[in-house]
């Protein structure tokens, strides 16, 4: 946690162009009785950052959520017109600051089967989602949606967008790590700092067999040093 913190504000006073974490086993800093759901919102209560963004890259599939590290019938009430609005903003102004992108194309996906069934199978879609993205297509925004995810992650569907917004954890990620695992990368959006990061876990079981695969470590370093050149020209 203090390396953490040493990097943290080295970034944020320019000490650092950009950082590239590799995974912590949360139960452990939870068990030695410090608060901590993951790097995501860490970073940004460190740099007072009011709203991180997780977004996972696997060479031209990007994949964000709009809630993170909660328990699945939390997600409803999560999803709220402030959060989307601004996840949405921050979508569309970093891909621009990072990736380059003048107006990114996003597809966002429903929060229910179907989207919603036109209210049938849930309100959300209809009386939450729909809305915010009128209001981001108002904003002057490219915005779909809501799509149902089992229709949005099929390639051609795929080939119209530069970024999926998910609505959870499980909704997005595992299409995203079946396609890259091992080489996808985590990025923090949302942050006054360039954060990148690897897109698994600790995992323990390979620890001293030689069979660990830092092929996603590479990735996140090479997409770090491909957004701060990009913020030097």
């Amino acid at each position: 946690m203090a390396m953490l913190d040493r990097a943290t504000d080295g970034a944020t006073e320019r000490e650092f162009d950009a950082i590239v974490t590799a995974p912590v086993q949360k139960s452990v800093i939870n068990d030695a009785g410090v608060p901590f759901t993951g790097h995501t919102e860490y970073l940004a209560a460190r740099t007072r950052a009011a709203h991180p963004v997780m977004l996972l890259a696997a060479d031209s599939l990007r994949v964000a959520l709009a809630t993170t590290h909660l328990p699945l019938r939390a997600v409803s009430d999560a999803i709220t017109p402030a959060l989307l609005d601004s996840t949405l903003k921050i979508l569309h102004d970093d891909l621009g600051r990072l990736w380059g992108m003048a107006r990114p194309r996003i597809a966002v996906c429903g929060l229910n089967p179907h989207a919603g069934e036109s209210g049938h199978l849930g309100t959300e879609d209809r009386d939450v989602i729909a809305p915010a993205i009128e209001r981001a297509r108002a904003a002057s925004m490219l915005v779909d949606g809501p799509i149902p995810a089992d229709t949005v992650f099929v390639p051609r569907a795929l080939s119209n967008y530069d970024v999926v917004l998910a609505m959870y954890h499980d909704q997005g990620l595992p299409v995203l790590k079946h396609k890259g695992f091992g080489h996808a990368v985590n990025v923090t959006l949302g942050l006054p700092i360039v954060r990148t990061s690897v897109d698994h876990g600790t995992a323990l079981d390979l620890a001293g067999t030689g069979r660990a695969d830092a092929g996603s470590l590479i990735a996140a370093t090479q997409l770090a040093l491909e957004f701060v050149a990009r913020s030097a020209r």
